[in-house]
């Protein structure tokens, strides 16, 4: 069975390794949090002592990080990743982060003679904890066919997406998507509680009309309307509105870089903006319904 090195055991981390685990794989664990460590040694990793430790024992290195600074650095740094991993190695980033960043990482990993593929995830901490993740997957075909095994235990949908960095770019164009149509979501709710209508029915009707989406059937930031999301406990992430904010902003620097016209997603930045610094940024994404419901916008 092929050994796995993952680096980075946060709200995604976490699951993906157990499913890792759950899969036989042989997992060794590095965080810069050292509890992070232990907890998933309790669940059988293996603790590696350092990112050269870790590259040196695994086939396969994941990284699951939160910008595109800590994968350089986790990878470029003096003793990082890319120091330790031998020719023919695979390295997979299930970061969410800048297309420059990936371009210049896969230019490094093809000096080296190392696979790399960028392969953000789409489904949120329920996803990862259920093994249902979408991968958007970019590199090159020999490489993510290797991929395979790994990625399916910890998704149900592994898409090709394209050459090096089109897994970014997937990722940076689903999550301005998603964005915006949980705004929208979150305003039809707010204004149709405004005008009388249950929450209930509202969303009975919605979801089985023109204005069904994923914010609304799957996500629902309205609370107790349906099971199992973040609007039931409080807004606890799940997503977190500053992670949404950080890819709407990724979605802005790519857009200013082809010259692609984003209005909507411009609008969702300056919302989103204005949500985490009232000081939401922990809480879900999905949270912006009661900012949104409560009229706090100051234009």
């Amino acid at each position: 069975m092929t050994t796995i090195g993952f680096v980075g055991l946060g709200h995604m981390g976490n699951p993906m390794i157990h499913n890792l685990l759950k899969a036989g794989f042989k997992v060794y664990v590095y965080d810069v949090v050292p509890s992070a460590i232990t907890t998933m040694t309790k669940e059988g990793a293996i603790a590696a002592n350092s990112l050269g430790s870790l590259a040196e024992n695994a086939e396969i290195i994941i990284t699951s990080v939160q910008t595109g600074q800590q994968v350089t650095e986790v990878c470029l740094q003096h003793d990082g990743l890319f120091s330790h991993l031998k020719p023919g190695k695979l390295y997979i980033d299930c970061s969410s982060i800048d297309i420059t960043t990936t371009h210049a990482l896969h230019v490094e990993a093809d000096k080296l003679r190392i696979g790399m593929l960028d392969a953000p995830v789409s489904g949120g901490v329920a996803g990862a904890q259920a093994a249902t993740l979408t991968f958007m997957v970019g590199g090159h075909a020999i490489d993510v066919e290797r991929a395979q095994p790994v990625l399916k235990a910890m998704g149900k949908k592994i898409v090709h997406a394209g050459p090096p960095g089109s897994g970014q770019a997937a990722k940076i164009c689903n999550n301005m998507l998603l964005g915006i149509s949980m705004i929208g979501v979150c305003e039809a709710f707010s204004l149709a509680e405004k005008l009388g209508l249950d929450q209930q029915k509202f969303f009975e009707i919605s979801s089985n009309a023109s204005g069904q989406c994923w914010s609304m059937t799957s996500y629902c930031p309205a609370p107790n309307v349906i099971d199992n999301v973040p609007s039931n406990r409080g807004y606890q992430p799940g997503f977190m509105a500053k992670m949404m904010l950080k890819d709407l902003r990724l979605a802005h620097h790519a857009a200013e870089a082809v010259d692609a016209a984003i209005p909507l997603g411009a609008a969702a930045t300056e919302l989103y903006e204005l949500y985490v610094n009232q000081g939401s940024g922990e809480l879900d994404f999905s949270g912006i319904f009661n900012f949104i419901a409560n009229k706090s916008i100051q234009k």
